[in-house]
């Protein structure tokens, strides 16, 4: 078969038969659906089956899923429900898991920069992993889902400004020049979304919804490119650009009528983790070396102290935003749900090795035990929530918001 036609229909086909797997397991055990979508794409990739090569078409597809992600993590944020004590904990704990991760990635690697790379991987949170979880399990709107929520914004947020500032090749004071440029434009854009007198807008949103004209998700579309071609055009990383995105866009289409809201993120769900998100997740199981992994007896040695490490430089410095009144299980679930780190992981080593400052074996070893840790960790950490909330002995939360319906 021609690789590029078996790219075309295998990619959508393992992406049906992960949500058919992650279904039926579902019925015995929650086990995130990204699980089965970067095992699958280990196993049709070149390391196992090899029915479907790595190419530059499906890394430019992947690469626009990974934007859709971090698009979907800021839109989803609720800043004003996250403010106050669990984004201040929750920043505190990232500047302690920075400082901690690149001590630690100073002493781990050959050289000064590669230990920033480590540890600036280290300190990452994979919200955009964690959101459908959160909102799947009926989190979202809790007091430890707001925690988790926080600590991931933090935790996928704080890790961009970090490879902007310190990995874009610039000097410290240049790099963070063009960093304000950057955040002036945004912060202009949210203005302008917010300043209201959008009546038109919202009309035509309404008028097309159910037309292929699709006004609202073609501007969703036109708002992630110009943001990422504006964070590209900057020498910034395109995911900065995406998750502004995800934030200028919620704050314009706060606006709509409530039943056009849930419509529009209904279809915007649809094409983020219906489409564009899962081809991502399954290429980096396609492009994981896993070969060359079970060949680099150093890297292998990595892998499960860096999987560690993402337990204690990020974990537990995640736990510090838990809720009060939490149970210690409630608070091994966030250090776990803090842990779980891949996104960013794959960006910062695909810089690393693209400059030459980190080795194929550590990249490999970082990207694996973020592999890992979406793989086992969400999965422990939801039975830990499960089993805290069934128990009934927590005290009352006085932090707790109250759901409707």
């Amino acid at each position: 078969m021609n690789p590029l036609v078996g790219t075309i229909v295998l990619v959508p086909l393992l992406a049906v038969v992960a949500a058919l797997v992650a279904s039926a397991v579902g019925r015995v055990a929650k086990i995130p659906l990204v699980v089965f979508e970067i095992l699958l794409g280990i196993l049709a990739g070149p390391s196992v089956l090899g029915w479907i090569p790595a190419s530059d078409a499906l890394h430019a597809v992947g690469q626009f899923g990974l934007a859709f992600l971090f698009f979907m993590a800021g839109n989803e944020i609720d800043f004003s429900a996250i403010r106050g004590r669990p984004l201040r904990r929750a920043s505190l704990g990232w500047i302690v898991s920075l400082a901690v991760g690149v001590l630690l990635g100073v002493l781990l690697a050959p050289t000064p920069i590669a230990g920033v790379y480590v540890g600036i991987a280290l300190c990452s949170t994979a919200l955009g992993t964690l959101m459908p979880m959160l909102r799947d399990a009926g989190e979202l709107r809790t007091p430890f889902g707001l925690a988790a929520t926080a600590v991931g914004a933090v935790g996928e947020f704080g890790p961009l400004l970090a490879i902007s500032l310190f990995l874009s090749g610039r000097r410290p004071l240049a790099a963070a020049l063009v960093l304000i440029g950057f955040a002036v434009v945004a912060a202009a854009a949210v203005w302008f979304a917010a300043r209201g007198g959008h009546a038109r807008f919202h009309a035509l949103v309404r008028a097309t919804l159910h037309t292929s004209g699709q006004f609202a998700v073609r501007v969703v579309v036109l708002a992630i490119a110009a943001l990422v071609g504006l964070s590209l055009a900057l020498g910034l990383d395109m995911l900065l650009g995406a998750f502004a995105a995800g934030v200028v866009v919620r704050v314009l289409l706060s606006g709509a009528a409530e039943p056009d809201a849930r419509l529009i993120e209904t279809k915007l769900e649809a094409v983020a983790f219906g489409v564009l998100v899962p081809v991502f997740f399954i290429e980096t199981g396609i492009t994981f070396d896993l070969r060359g992994l079970l060949a680099d007896p150093h890297a292998l040695l990595l892998l499960p102290i860096f999987l560690v490490l993402l337990l204690i430089v990020r974990g537990v410095p995640g736990s510090f935003a838990a809720p009060r009144g939490s149970t210690f299980a409630d608070r091994a679930s966030l250090t776990l749900f803090s842990a779980t780190g891949l996104p960013i992981i794959v960006a910062v080593t695909n810089i690393g090795l693209k400059d030459h400052d980190l080795s194929p074996g550590t990249a490999t070893a970082l990207v694996g035990a973020g592999m890992l840790s979406v793989l086992i960790f969400p999965v422990v950490a939801l039975l830990l929530r499960q089993r805290s909330a069934d128990g009934g002995v927590r005290p009352p939360d006085p932090d707790r918001i109250p759901v409707e319906g």
